[in-house]
């Protein structure tokens, strides 16, 4: 089982502020689309809503406690464990996009991450777990010049 994160944070590790993401840096978002797209995307409910929709050529499964809700387009699953044995389903890479507490539960399983640290600190109240650690190794990294730069990495599980 392969198990990617695939996340954007600032410098002081924070991903989100509230239900916003605190910056825009011109191209960040099409990184995203380039290594997700034809794949499953795994989500909290409060992340999809920040979204919004279903993102085009993905499989999209939304987690949350609630058992009768139900999504047009996408999957609803109870918890990380049920959104991966359904995602493994589809026979597409696997990454979890978010939020924080999701993050958190899938970090000690996943395989690979794909993390964009945006080159500024900003206000938010939510984070990405610490990282990297000692579990993983950088196969590769590109900084981008944009309104704001960032830097994107990408590691393996030792």
């Amino acid at each position: 089982m392969s198990l990617k994160l695939i996340a954007a944070r600032s410098l002081n590790n924070v991903i989100g502020n509230d239900s916003e993401i605190p910056w825009k840096a011109k191209g960040e978002q099409k990184l995203f689309k380039r290594i997700t797209m034809d794949s499953t995307l795994i989500m909290g409910r409060k992340t999809y809503e920040s979204i919004g929709r279903p993102l085009p050529g993905r499989i999209t499964i939304v987690i949350s406690r609630n058992e009768d809700l139900v999504i047009p387009g996408c999957e609803v699953a109870a918890n990380l464990e049920a959104a991966i044995e359904a995602a493994n389903l589809t026979n597409k890479p696997v990454f979890v996009a978010g939020g924080g507490e999701i993050y958190a539960q899938a970090l000690p399983i996943a395989t690979e991450v794909h993390l964009t640290t945006i080159q500024c600190e900003v206000e938010g109240n939510i984070f990405f777990p610490n990282f990297p650690t000692d579990e993983f190794e950088l196969l590769e990294e590109e900084m981008f010049n944009s309104n704001i730069d960032y830097l994107y990495q990408h590691f393996q599980r030792i």
